[in-house]
C-alpha cells in the first residue's frame, strides 16, 4: 500500500461542507455529535475513547491512537507539490528516521500531540454517552496540520507506540491554513542556550560538551576572568557572549586542548583574551570583544598566537607574552578599520592570520 505520508492527494484540497452560521459559532461541533451510539460500526472503521474540548469558538477531540493506525489514516499536502492548496512543508526523511531511532531506543518519549483535521471521507462520529469517536480507516481520513515528521517517524519505528492526538472536524481549507500558521508562528522555541543547560541537568552531555560547559562557567564566575559580566549562559542578549557563541568559537580550536582540563583551558585562554582586550582598549573599543564575529575570529587566531608564544617563550602562556605577539597587530589597526557587524568571522580570521604572519596588511575593501 502506498504510504499516505509520502503520497499527498488532491482530494485533500476539497474544503469541507460547512454550514456558515454554525461555522462562525463553533467550528468542529456539528451533527456528528449524537447522544446515541452508531447502530453498527462499519467494516474498516476504527474507534477510540475521546474527550470533546471547547476552546473559544473551536471544539476539538482529544484522544490517543496507536501509531500504526495514525500512519494508515493520515495524509499531508506539501506546498511544493500542490502550490495552490498545499501549506505543509516537504518531509525531511532524515529527521523522521531520527525520531524512529529515538523511539526504538527504548528511552524515547514524544508526548506532544499530533494535530489533525478530519476530512469528509473520515465520516467522523462522536457518541456523547460512550465518549467514543469513530472514523473510517481511509488513507486520507485526516490531514496533518502539525506533526508530519512525528507521524512518519512513528511509522518507521520497529514498534507501535501510543500517540496523543487532537482532531478538528469540518474545518475549511482556510481554517486549516490559519491553524497551521498559528501553530508555527505563535509558539516560541526553547532558546538553544537553555537547551545546553538542560542537557547538563539531564546528564546527557558528551565529554567534549562538558569541557566547554565547565570552561564557560569558569569564565563566568572567576573573579579574574577577562569576560566577567560579558557572558549570558541561558539566553542571547545584546552586548553579551552567549553560551552557544562561546561553544562554537571554542569548538573551532578544540584540537589545541587535547586532554587538557577545564582549568588549564581557562587559564591559557583568559591570558590570551586579556591581551586581545588590551589591544581593543587601545582604540577605546574593548566592548567589541562581545561582538560574535569578532570574538570567534579572535578565538580562531589563538592557535596562531599561541604557537608564536611557544616558540619565543618556551610555552609560558602569560598575558604579557601574548601581548608581545598580538600587541603590535592591534596598535597598527586603525579604529576606522574595525569590522562592521555583518563581517563574517572566517573572513576576519583569515586576514588577522595573514597580518600576524606578514606584518599587518588588511584589505581596505573588507571594511568598506
Amino acid at each position: 500500500m502506498e504510504n499516505p505520508i509520502d503520497a499527498p492527494s488532491s482530494d485533500q484540497s476539497e474544503p469541507s461542507e460547512v454550514e456558515p452560521a454554525l461555522e462562525a459559532a463553533l467550528p468542529g461541533a456539528r451533527d456528528e455529535e449524537t447522544d446515541a451510539p452508531r447502530e453498527k460500526i462499519e467494516a474498516g472503521s476504527a474507534a477510540a475513547p475521546a474527550l470533546l474540548v471547547t476552546q473559544g469558538k473551536h471544539r476539538f477531540y482529544s484522544l490517543v491512537l496507536p501509531s500504526d493506525l495514525l500512519a494508515a489514516t493520515c495524509a499531508v499536502e506539501a506546498r511544493l507539490e500542490n502550490p495552490i492548496d498545499g501549506f505543509q512543508r516537504l518531509l525531511d526523511k532524515k529527521r523522521a528516521r531520527e525520531i524512529a531511532d529515538y523511539v526504538d531506543s527504548g528511552f524515547g518519549s514524544v508526548p506532544s500531540a499530533i494535530i489533525l483535521s478530519a476530512q469528509p471521507r473520515a465520516q467522523l462520529h462522536f457518541d456523547r454517552k460512550s465518549g467514543e469517536l469513530t472514523f473510517l480507516k481511509d488513507p486520507r481520513s485526516f490531514l496533518i496540520i502539525d506533526g508530519q515528521h512525528r507521524v512518519y517517524g512513528f511509522n518507521l519505528a520497529a514498534k507501535s507506540v501510543k500517540v496523543p492526538v487532537v482532531v478538528y472536524n469540518r474545518l475549511t481549507r482556510a481554517q486549516e491554513c490559519q491553524l497551521f500558521m498559528d501553530i508555527n508562528t505563535k509558539q516560541r522555541p526553547v532558546p538553544p542556550e537553555l537547551l545546553l543547560d538542560i542537557r547538563r541537568l539531564s546528564e546527557s552531555e558528551t565529554e567534549a560538551d562538558a569541557l566547554l560547559h565547565n570552561v564557560f562557567d569558569l569564565f563566568s564566575t572567576d573573579e579574574k576572568s577577562v569576560l566577567a559580566g560579558l557572558l549570558s549562559p541561558s539566553e542571547r542578549r545584546k552586548g553579551k557572549i552567549s553560551r552557544v557563541t562561546f561553544n562554537a568559537a571554542l569548538k573551532s580550536i578544540d584540537g589545541a586542548f587535547v586532554d587538557a582540563s577545564a582549568q588549564d583551558v581557562y587559564q591559557v585562554l583568559n591570558a590570551y583574551l586579556r591581551a586581545c582586550l588590551n589591544g581593543l582598549r587601545y582604540h577605546g573599543l574593548e566592548a567589541n570583544i562581545a561582538n560574535p564575529a569578532l570574538f570567534k575570529a579572535l578565538v580562531l587566531l589563538f592557535a596562531n598566537a599561541a604557537e608564536r608564544v611557544s616558540d619565543r617563550y618556551g610555552g609560558r602562556y602569560t598575558t604579557q607574552n601574548f601581548e608581545d605577539i598580538v600587541g603590535p597587530f592591534f596598535r597598527k589597526l586603525k579604529k576606522s578599520e574595525l569590522p562592521k557587524p555583518a563581517t563574517g568571522h572566517l573572513a576576519l580570521y583569515e586576514y588577522y592570520r595573514k597580518a600576524l604572519s606578514s606584518g599587518f596588511s588588511l584589505k581596505q575593501w573588507l571594511f568598506a
